[in-house]
């Protein structure tokens, strides 16, 4: 059975930092990604892993935040600094079969978590 876990989320005031984890049991991909779903709206990919080191980032999180993988451990990360109160949601980890970057992919035949929550306060 696939199970996706993450923690790390809580409340930060504008300009912190935090650090989600995700680990992953029963399934293993190069394909990962994290969404962010803001309060009242749907998720949004924001950063994404396609192997050791491609990477790609939504323009909104570029340069403030890290998705990496602890391979040896199958744990994803994301190092999220420099928080902003549009940073505010639940964030999702999910673990694809098929096109890295693909969104469609995610929504439609990824495994998800069931999400932590992340407040940042200005």
């Amino acid at each position: 059975q696939v199970h996706l876990v993450e923690s790390g989320g809580g409340s930060v005031q504008a300009g912190g930092s935090l650090r989600l984890s995700c680990a992953v049991s029963g399934y293993s991909s190069n394909c990962m990604a994290w969404f962010h779903a803001p309060p009242g709206k749907g998720r949004e990919g924001v950063a994404f892993k396609d192997s050791d080191t491609s990477t790609t980032y939504a323009d909104s999180v570029k340069g403030r935040f890290t998705i990496s993988k602890d391979n040896a451990k199958n744990t994803l990360y994301l190092q999220m600094n420099t928080l902003k109160p549009e940073d505010t949601g639940m964030y999702y980890c999910a673990a694809a079969p098929c096109d890295c970057s693909s969104v469609w992919c995610y929504e439609n035949l990824g495994h998800w978590g069931q999400g932590t929550q992340v407040t940042v306060s200005s």
